[in-house]
């Protein structure tokens, strides 16, 4: 059990974790710059939400394709390599997005196109990232860099969309791409700055095939991480029109512009990075599967009452709240799941992850988008919100033993 209170102890205790942190927080906050952009270029070319639903799809769907055999991949080769080759692919795509957009010949097809290729090379980056992640720190320290990790994330989350109402405001959409694409130096340099042990390619490898079998079976098999999954799962198919669908929610239910969507965004950042920064800080302090229970139930309750606002500032509280709930429940169960899965399978069991949390997604955002223009963005959010409630109440009452975790 941690002595301390200090959220930020596994940077302190990890020159390694700590470069990796540097570099992912600066990398990401240019990353959220680009997500608000997207939405509300894709929301300025198309005014129609489906539309909307679609690019974010379109980012997602090939996670839920390819994630599996990304998983194989990073328990093959070097994780490194993989995470550093994934990451300058991003950057290009960042790049074309900023040229396009620049020289006015961006189109929706070319960026459902783009967001596509990003999301291929996600498939196969964020399960050697995820399962990279442990070489870092010690496996005791394995929750708080998790969710000091999501801090990154949600630090982002903070300042990206407030760069982004800016940059828009000042400088057009364009350049929200052009400093996406700068921000990758970063990632890169820090993942370039890695003190690790040569990297050593494990002997009596089975095939592609045969190793994605292994994993699946022993997921199976392992009853918590698959009841977790499941949840996951139920989170996000029915909680991505939270995000995806925000600024529809923004112009439509609220009256916001750009600026304002922003600021919306940037509040669900405060209320993320204040869960992370929370569950960095207690550590084995609490007992998880409880915590992971109240998150879950939390976050469903918090969607439906911001479905019944019509309030730009009660919105903001509401949807600080449920990016708290959001991020505990997203951290823990990630959490969770790296403390039970054997190392020699990690790669695989977090690229499951990656397609329930991730490659899930699309069917969110496509169904989310369809649903809103059929009977408004406020009945999307409080049907969504109802189902994983359900669904929650359903998991803890059917398996009570994941509140002892």
């Amino acid at each position: 059990m941690p002595t301390s209170l200090n959220p930020f102890r596994a940077l302190r205790a990890h020159r390694n974790f700590r470069i990796f942190w540097i570099g992912q927080a600066v990398s990401l906050t240019g990353t959220w710059v680009q997500i608000v952009a997207q939405g509300w270029l894709a929301l300025e070319l198309s005014n129609d939400p489906f539309i909307v639903g679609i690019v974010s799809a379109a980012g997602s769907f090939p996670v839920l394709v390819f994630s599996l055999y990304g998983g194989v991949i990073a328990d093959r080769y070097d994780k490194r390599k993989l995470v550093i080759i994934g990451q300058a692919l991003l950057a290009v795509e960042a790049a074309l997005l900023w040229w396009f957009v620049v020289s006015d010949t961006i189109t929706i097809p070319g960026l459902i196109a783009l967001a596509t290729f990003a999301g291929v090379v996600s498939a196969f980056e964020i399960p050697a990232r995820q399962a990279l992640l442990i070489e870092l720190v010690v496996r005791e320290d394995i929750m708080d860099a998790i969710a000091l990790n999501t801090s990154a994330f949600n630090l982002a989350r903070i300042l990206g969309p407030s760069i982004a109402a800016a940059v828009i405001a000042g400088a057009g959409l364009a350049w929200c791409f052009g400093l996406n694409t700068l921000s990758f130096t970063a990632v890169l340099a820090g993942l370039f700055m890695l003190r690790l042990p040569p990297y050593i390619r494990p002997l009596g490898r089975p095939s592609p095939m045969a190793g994605l079998k292994e994993g699946i079976r022993y997921m199976f098999a392992t009853k918590e991480i698959i009841v977790i999954m499941r949840m996951v799962a139920v989170f996000s198919v029915f909680g991505v029109p939270f995000l995806t669908l925000m600024p529809v929610f923004a112009r439509e239910a609220l009256g916001l512009d750009a600026t304002g969507y922003g600021l919306l965004m940037t509040s669900t950042g405060v209320g993320a990075l204040s869960g992370a920064l929370f569950l960095a800080a207690v550590g084995g302090r609490v007992r998880r599967g409880r915590l992971f229970a109240i998150a879950s139930l939390a976050f469903p309750l918090l969607l439906i009452a911001l479905s019944a606002t019509s309030q730009p500032p009660v919105a903001a509280f509401i949807v600080l709240l449920a990016g708290l709930g959001m991020i505990l429940q997203t951290a823990l169960s990630n959490g969770i799941l790296q403390s039970v899965v054997p190392d020699e399978l990690r790669g695989r069991v977090m690229s499951a992850y990656v397609v329930v949390y991730i490659g899930f997604a699309p069917i969110g955002s496509f169904a989310g988008g369809a649903l809103a223009r059929v009977i408004g963005i406020e009945w999307t959010l409080a049907a969504g919100g109802g189902v994983i409630l359900l669904f929650a109440l359903w998991t803890f009452w059917k398996h009570p033993e994941l509140r002892a975790l």
